[in-house]
């Protein structure tokens, strides 16, 4: 008798987790939802029940040339930053989990700060920096795509950093010393060994990286020039003047985007190893 309630108990436990469970994700994935609903509905001014539905603000978007723009110029400003934080972070990160030195743990929360700094206060103090460096040397800094670019690039650094070093937490180093033993050279050691067994954290970094640019709004706001806009700016500034299905619209290709990007990544590399 004790054993059948302790496991009814059992049961009704595991069902009561994923029942929690279950109802946390469908509150997170409610309002996605909810955008890719309105992005199909025909009247202009959001109302409930719909009147009807339509593919016309998909259409709408091809109309736009500020979208269109928005968009190229935050693809252009992401990839930039992915690969350039990609190739500062992954070293970095080598260095965190290979070497000891004073300012190791000094050097790790550095590297992870601007994921704790607000993104209004990084952009402002970027923004007064970028000024400083343009009184200084009179270069044109402020408002260009390579101080955007170079904003986003910190964004970008802490998720290669922790993301790389998730992959080389579990990575045993006597693999690496067996091939230097057989005749490997270091470099030739990263690039058939290490390279390989991290490539999981390095693909997920550049994915999140990417991400994480792509959709940056507040720091944006402080570094984009006169006449260029991201694509999070546009959808801002559109929706001063207008509010119809359009924004969910464009928010539902993003989320295809995204997601077709993630699963394409899952596919070849598992991204369930680092995350």
């Amino acid at each position: 008798m004790s054993t059948l309630t302790y496991l009814d108990r059992r049961s009704l436990g595991r069902w009561m987790f994923n029942g929690a469970a279950g109802a946390v994700l469908g509150f997170i994935l409610l309002p996605m939802i909810f955008v890719t609903w309105l992005a199909f509905f025909r009247q202009e001014i959001p109302s409930f029940p719909p009147d009807g539905y339509s593919l016309r603000w998909f259409a709408a978007i091809a109309g736009n040339t500020k979208f269109i723009d928005g968009f190229v110029l935050s693809m252009q400003v992401a990839v930039g930053a992915m690969v350039i934080g990609l190739s500062i972070g992954v070293p970095a990160a080598l260095c965190l989990a290979r070497f000891r030195f004073p300012a190791k743990e000094s050097l790790s929360s550095l590297l992870l700060l601007p994921l704790v700094v607000p993104g209004i206060v990084l952009g402002t103090s970027l923004y007064v920096f970028h000024v400083e460096v343009q009184i200084a040397t009179e270069l044109p800094v402020l408002g260009s795509i390579a101080g955007l670019v170079a904003g986003h690039i910190l964004i970008v650094i802490p998720w290669c950093v922790r993301l790389v070093s998730a992959s080389l937490a579990g990575f045993d180093r006597s693999i690496e010393e067996a091939a230097q033993n057989l005749g490997a050279k270091p470099l030739t050691t990263f690039r058939r060994i290490t390279l390989p067994a991290i490539r999981p954290g390095i693909v997920a970094a550049a994915l999140f990286g990417f991400v994480v640019s792509f959709g940056n709004l507040e720091m944006s706001l402080f570094l984009v020039g006169a006449g260029r806009t991201t694509l999070p700016i546009t959808i801002l500034q559109y929706l001063e003047w207008k509010i119809d299905p359009t924004i969910a619209a464009v928010s539902v290709l993003q989320i295809l985007l995204i997601g077709s990007a993630m699963a394409i990544t899952d596919r070849f590399v598992k991204l369930s190893r680092v995350v």
